[in-house]
């Protein structure tokens, strides 16, 4: 197995990609048609919140951005670590793949109900609110569940089935991929915490 902490390569490992990125696309579908399955009732809570979500961004000053980006990155520091936990676990990659699934369902959910809300303005809103941060969200959670596919198939195939190889290089470039990933994702939070509310404060007004 090439150790090389960046051998993640798209182009190496296109089907790998092309896999999770079918199970991410096909959550978010599940996600947005989960929309229209809500009762009445739900969807009217629902929109009563994200009405509430928008009076936020009347008073920008009084948002602590310090205190979303540590809740925000914390967030996904706890979903990269488990599924680089999984990945060492090896029988734990079906729900490596059932994590992927989930957050296509919540961005669909999402992307679905202010669209739902906000008609065709919903779409700007949409942009605004969870394109900056997803951006890098989507791709790091990609490429960590590449690198614990791989580390899991190498167990597998060279220490359980071929007996032969080091488990210390490959949990080693495993570990390096999390890492720089969780870096990714501390830089989505930033963008999180401090432009998307920015950004909504612009637009979120006129939509609503």
């Amino acid at each position: 197995m090439n150790v090389r902490p960046w051998n993640m390569s798209a182009r190496i490992h296109f089907n790998l990609y092309l896999f999770i990125g079918v199970v991410m696309f096909t959550g978010a579908v599940f996600g947005a048609l989960l929309v229209n399955a809500l009762t009445l009732e739900q969807q009217q809570n629902l929109a009563d919140e994200l009405r509430g979500y928008w009076a936020t961004f009347d008073h920008l000053a009084q948002l602590d951005a310090a205190e979303a980006f540590r809740d925000r990155f914390w967030l996904y520091a706890k979903w990269l670590g488990l599924i680089w936990l999984l990945g060492l676990s090896v029988v734990g990659m079906p729900l490596v793949l059932a994590l992927d699934f989930l957050k296509g369902v919540l961005l669909g959910f999402a992307v679905g109900l202010i669209v739902r809300e906000l008609a065709w303005k919903g779409v700007a809103v949409s942009l605004v609110a969870l394109v900056p941060q997803n951006a890098l969200i989507v791709p790091s959670l990609a490429i960590a569940s590449a690198s614990a596919a791989r580390f899991a198939h190498y167990v597998l195939r060279e220490r359980l089935y071929l007996r032969k190889g080091r488990l210390l290089p490959p949990f080693v470039a495993h570990t390096t991929v999390a890492v720089v990933m969780l870096l990714m994702l501390g830089l989505a939070a930033l963008l999180e915490a401090y432009v998307s509310p920015y950004l909504l404060t612009r637009i979120a007004p006129a939509a609503v």
